[in-house]
């Protein structure tokens, strides 16, 4: 029988910050570029996850109870990254009503 082990894990981590990575170097559109972020933030998610499943840490005084720290961190990866998007999308809204493009190579055209 096939088991899914912590090395199958990895791979799709990896996978997903190639993406996220390769993403953010092609995209000229700012909202792609905030979608390669996503994939990398998604990346750290999954490997917290998995490592916590996958190590033998117990939690003391929690009467043998698996820790649940990459669990823990990995919803404030999710938080970190919905609170990411609302402000990002907020410059880019305001971004797009100053110049009528999302386009990261005219970003050099503002002033400040």
């Amino acid at each position: 029988m096939f088991e899914i082990g912590l090395y199958h894990f990895v791979l799709v981590s990896f996978v997903l910050l190639g993406a996220g990575i390769a993403t953010i170097l092609t995209k000229r559109n700012a909202i792609g570029i905030l979608i390669g972020v996503e994939l990398i933030l998604n990346a750290a998610a999954v490997n917290l996850v998995a490592f916590n499943r996958f190590s033998n840490k117990v939690t003391p005084g929690a009467g043998g109870e698996p820790a649940i720290d990459g669990v823990v961190f990995s919803m404030f990866i999710i938080v970190l990254a919905a609170a990411e998007a609302a402000v990002a999308l907020a410059i880019f809204l305001n971004y797009y009503n100053r110049f009528s493009s999302i386009d990261v190579e005219r970003a050099d055209d503002m002033k400040g």
